[in-house]
């Protein structure tokens, strides 16, 4: 089928995007002691005819993280090595924002664990909103795979603030285009607006608005650096991480919370709508709450842009940026296996990568990291 809205420029912040087809962030864990490399910047560079690349998770600091290889932006040399990344997509022609995942205790919450390397290092405890943890967990870089544990509540949130505050300014000094807050899947944005992972009785829970004090706080001290080039990603079905409160407590949060959010003048809202792959399953009982979040949380941004994610596919990205439901979509494991996908899209190529499943992460006995990486072919024009 025609691809002709998906090729139109989009207008995102102080920004303008070439295009409305997106790569989303997936870590990839190629980052050896942290520091990006020239073969991340092959990578995101064989990938610059997406329209707005973001990146994978990145870290602050060393705390948290049970990747021993994903990427830092704590120290001058991330710096430098993140604006050699960032100076090459643009020459390449594509935008790229930095996505603040942050796996440090704090910031993964209840999803980080002891026993990780780096959190050793660190000698912290994991951290969360409250002290209840989830269920689940599968640590596949320590010893005996553990689960999740129950976390120690943090005692000031402000202290998240600051961490966000400190890795805009450097994300700024690298060149970034933008950032995009990481509030999906279960992490500590997630975990503070979930009443199920947040008990507090302070000011950061208890009510929808006291839950939702995080992502805003981290969004107006993202926009001290970034100005009106600050994203956010929510998945309000939940599921993944043992997320998801009742259906009607789910729409009253996120209507809330995207409410108040756009008011503030965001570059996008990405939405993470229900996934088969996202919906786990606990005690017998599926976790997500089925739900359009298209449908439900669309119509309530009325400056950003809507950005959609989660399997779609370009045909059906096509149908709902003309009929006007979403501005643009974004994908994210089919273009790691396809570095040429807005190509194959324009031409009416097949996405026909086979993924090399083995070598998609890093591991202990993983010895040349462009395997799986930056191998995948291109098509034939």
């Amino acid at each position: 089928m025609s691809s002709k809205a998906l090729f139109n420029p989009i207008q995102m912040g102080d920004v303008t995007a070439k295009n409305r087809i997106h790569m989303a962030a997936l870590t990839r864990n190629r980052a050896e002691g942290t520091y990006p490399t020239e073969l991340i910047k092959e990578h995101y560079v064989q990938r610059a005819s997406a329209g707005l690349i973001v990146t994978e998770a990145i870290l602050v600091t060393r705390l948290g993280t049970e990747w021993p290889h994903a990427p830092g932006l704590w120290d001058e040399k991330h710096v430098e090595g993140w604006k050699s990344i960032v100076d090459a997509v643009h020459e390449a022609g594509s935008i790229i924002y930095a996505q603040f995942f942050m796996k440090q205790p704090h910031l993964v919450g209840r999803v980080a664990h002891p026993e990780a390397e780096q959190q050793k290092i660190a000698g912290e405890p994991v951290y969360g909103p409250s002290a209840i943890g989830a269920r689940g967990g599968k640590f596949r870089a320590i010893p005996g795979q553990p689960g999740y544990v129950t976390p120690t509540e943090i005692d000031d949130p402000w202290k998240i603030v600051e961490l966000f505050k400190r890795a805009a300014i450097n994300a700024k000094k690298a060149g970034f285009d933008g950032v995009e807050l990481h509030g999906a899947n279960g992490y500590i944005i997630h975990q503070f607006l979930d009443s199920t992972s947040n008990k507090r009785t302070d000011k950061w829970g208890g009510s929808i608005e006291n839950r939702a004090r995080l992502a805003l706080e981290l969004i107006k001290v993202s926009k001290e650096v970034f100005g009106r080039n600050v994203a956010i990603k929510l998945s309000p079905a939940g599921g993944y991480n043992d997320m998801g409160m009742p259906l009607q407590e789910t729409l009253d949060t996120y209507s809330y919370l995207i409410t108040e959010a756009d008011k503030l003048d965001l570059a996008y809202f990405a939405l993470v709508r229900y996934a088969l792959v996202f919906d786990v399953e606990y005690d017998g009982v599926h976790r997500a709450i089925k739900h359009d979040v298209l449908a439900s949380y669309g119509p309530l941004i009325k400056k950003a842009k809507v950005i959609i994610n989660a399997g779609v596919t370009p045909e059906e990205g096509e149908a709902l940026v003309s009929s006007g439901k979403a501005d643009a979509i974004s994908i994210g494991f089919n273009f790691i296996t396809h570095p040429d996908l807005v190509k194959r899209v324009e031409h009416g190529k097949p996405l026909d990568n086979i993924p090399d499943i083995p070598h998609l992460q890093t591991n202990k006995t993983s010895g040349d990291w462009r395997t799986g990486y930056n191998d995948y072919p291109t098509a034939k024009y």
